[in-house]
């Protein structure tokens, strides 16, 4: 039976891009690198800040393999593979190159809305074409329709293969509603950097973060202080952080972490159309926060 592996600090890896919009393969080393030797538990890569849906299939390509040959199987790597045509999805588990791949992360379908029995019978037949571990991603604020505890709680018992759900609902009854039913082979990943602190005291068993990428050592200890229940030293760098969270996604995101890269000096601050950089004004308060914080930045 498959099992939870991507547990702890998990970083949503960002896609680093050069001055001319190609993808920037040295820095991403560098990001790798970075992450690596600052306590990174596992990699989520080519999901939604990596920004996916503005790559090519061999730009997808390459970036996996480069980021197996880096990992070299040091940490666990969960890669995106959703969307909204279910047999698309299927096609890509089936012909596609996995390797090295430790499992799947499948958001909700977008743009098409459909029901709860939709979502079920989506995740049901992705579950069953691939052997690998099926990590789901709920995240209405994106996709237009938000998967219900009852329907994750359905998946969970009656697929083996699917693990773990991130959650990005900010529904504290609901995602609090599949951590008290959910079956022993499940787990809840915050998908919200902001509310991993609570969720973990609720049960969550790690986070897939944004900001983890600029900050991986600061806030994986917030993380492992809650997961082992050292909650007052956990709370208060959670309420450090709390400014930063809102001012990483008031432009979208990646703009405001990949801004914060940049001044670390380990990427150039490039998005892809339609995301565009974050204002200065944003990057002025994100700085301020983060030398108030004696983060070099």
């Amino acid at each position: 039976m498959a099992r939870n592996k991507f547990k702890g600090l998990g970083i949503a890896l960002v896609t680093p891009f050069t001055h001319e919009g190609e993808v920037d393969y040295t820095a991403l080393r560098r990001l790798l690198d970075y992450q690596l030797s600052n306590g990174a538990d596992f990699l989520c890569i080519l999901a939604t800040t990596g920004e996916t849906p503005c790559l090519s299939k061999e730009e997808k390509q390459n970036i996996k393999d480069l980021v197996v040959e880096k990992v070299a199987g040091r940490i666990p790597i969960l890669m995106g593979c959703g969307g909204n045509n279910t047999a698309a999805i299927i096609d890509s588990l089936k012909h596609d190159d996995f390797t090295g791949v430790d499992g799947i992360l499948s958001v909700c379908p977008y743009y098409n809305k459909p029901s709860q029995e939709g979502l079920y019978q989506h995740f049901k037949a992705i579950a069953g074409a691939t052997n690998l571990p099926v990590v789901l991603y709920n995240v209405p604020g994106r996709v237009g329709v938000n998967m219900e505890a009852e329907t994750t709680l359905r998946l969970a018992r009656d697929c083996e293969n699917i693990v773990a759900i991130k959650e990005a609902s900010g529904n504290f009854t609901q995602i609090d509603d599949i951590i008290k039913n959910k079956p022993d082979t499940f787990d809840v990943i915050s998908g919200d950097d902001g509310i991993t602190f609570p969720l973990i005291n609720l049960g969550a068993v790690g986070v897939i973060s944004v900001i983890g990428n600029a900050l991986p050592l600061e806030f994986g200890r917030m993380v492992r202080l809650a997961l082992n229940g050292e909650n007052e030293s956990a709370r208060t760098i959670h309420h450090k952080f709390t400014e930063l969270f809102k001012l990483l996604f008031v432009d979208g995101n990646p703009a405001g972490v990949k801004a914060m890269l940049h001044s670390m000096g380990l990427i150039e601050n490039e998005l892809r159309l339609p995301l565009v950089p974050t204002r200065i004004t944003t990057l002025e308060k994100i700085r301020s926060i983060v030398q108030e914080l004696n983060i070099r930045c």
